[in-house]
């Protein structure tokens, strides 16, 4: 690479750094926040928590990589064209062409980072948070409970009554669970209690029980159930543990399904790198600016405004997708053959007239 090149890409480099570490600590900062209120660290404790964060920040990179190459070649490009030296160099033979080559150097490597994460390490990432989230949102957690005290979730409509408690070992003594559903209310009282965790993301939270009776009370009939068990399996029901994980299947996996969200789920985690690259070269479109104007804020303003767009239309484009209102192929593509056409045109344009006018 030569000096040019290396001075535009250390321009562009530099603000990627400061921004992207920014967007990941307000993200962190937010995630922290957003679990402490949810009271993660009462059913896990805080190096859970912890872990939770950063499993939550490994997922968002895929998002906040792009947002902040897309920043830096904006800020990058822009400085050098406020200050003049996009002109400069343009005096001694540097066309737009090359600088666009130049930005490309910058956004490929990036780019392909971004898809590396979004497919192998989001879904590694999904499959350990859903556990943890599993444990924090079960509604049996015994890391939860304080004997002598009634818990109660207008979610669900349970309560539950703990007498003893053994925190070594987890274990919970004469437990009383009540549960309201829509046609009956079922009471479960044991002598004793255990919660198994999930070690996978497949699997459901349960507990297990010891000597005990369930009352199944009926409101349309007449006679109620009684059932004595001396062990039983009771399952937690957890939006985080039911439902089938795309975001944590293998990408392999996705390969060799014909479903229509495995599709999908595929085709974006496939499509980062060129989403990264895409969005690199439309900031570059917002450098054909007047020396010594200043339209930083509007600049801003209109890049937040596209970018918004084009990520609310890929999230739909992927929706599309996973509905079955659009087929595997196009699939989610044509946003970015779109794109592509008119980055294509513009690049037409740009032969005909300077970089800067």
């Amino acid at each position: 690479m030569k000096l040019i090149e290396r001075y535009i890409a250390r321009e562009i480099f530099l603000p990627f750094t400061v921004v992207i570490l920014i967007l990941v600590g307000l993200f962190a900062s937010f995630s922290s926040a957003r679990l402490l209120a949810g009271a993660v660290t009462e059913t896990l404790g805080i190096a859970a928590l912890l872990k939770l964060v950063l499993l939550k920040t490994l997922i968002a990179l895929e998002v906040l990589i792009p947002i902040a190459l897309y920043i830096s070649v904006i800020i990058g490009l822009g400085r050098l064209s406020k200050d003049q030296e996009l002109n400069v160099m343009r005096t001694f033979g540097v066309s737009g062409t090359r600088i666009v080559l130049t930005v490309l150097t910058v956004a490929m490597p990036v780019g392909i980072v971004s898809g590396m994460l979004s497919s192998y390490v989001r879904p590694w990432a999904y499959a350990e948070s859903y556990i943890l989230d599993a444990q924090s949102e079960a509604e049996l957690n015994t890391n939860r409970f304080q004997a002598g005290r009634f818990y109660g979730s207008e979610r669900t409509g349970r309560i539950v009554y703990v007498r003893n408690k053994n925190d070594i070992d987890k274990q919970m003594e004469t437990i009383f669970h009540y549960i309201k559903k829509p046609n009956s209310s079922e009471i479960v009282i044991a002598k004793q209690a255990r919660q198994i965790q999930p070690t996978t993301s497949e699997q459901r939270p349960h507990i297990q029980l010891s000597d005990g009776f369930i009352y199944r009370l009926t409101h349309t009939a007449t006679i109620d159930d009684v059932i004595q068990f001396e062990n039983m399996t009771y399952f937690i029901d957890s939006d985080y543990a039911l439902n089938y994980r795309r975001k944590a299947a293998a990408t392999r996996t996705l390969w060799e399904s014909n479903q229509p969200r495995d599709i999908a789920e595929l085709q974006w985690r496939i499509s980062r790198p060129l989403s990264t690259i895409l969005m690199a070269l439309i900031a570059v479109t917002f450098i054909r600016t007047r020396p010594r104007q200043d339209k930083t804020d509007r600049t801003y303003l209109v890049a937040a405004l596209i970018f918004t767009v084009y990520y609310n239309l890929s999230g739909l484009a992927k929706t599309w997708v996973e509905q079955g209102v659009v087929d595997s192929l196009p699939g989610i593509w044509w946003l970015d053959s779109f794109m592509l056409v008119v980055l294509g045109m513009y690049a037409m344009l740009l032969r005909r007239k300077p970089f800067l006018h």
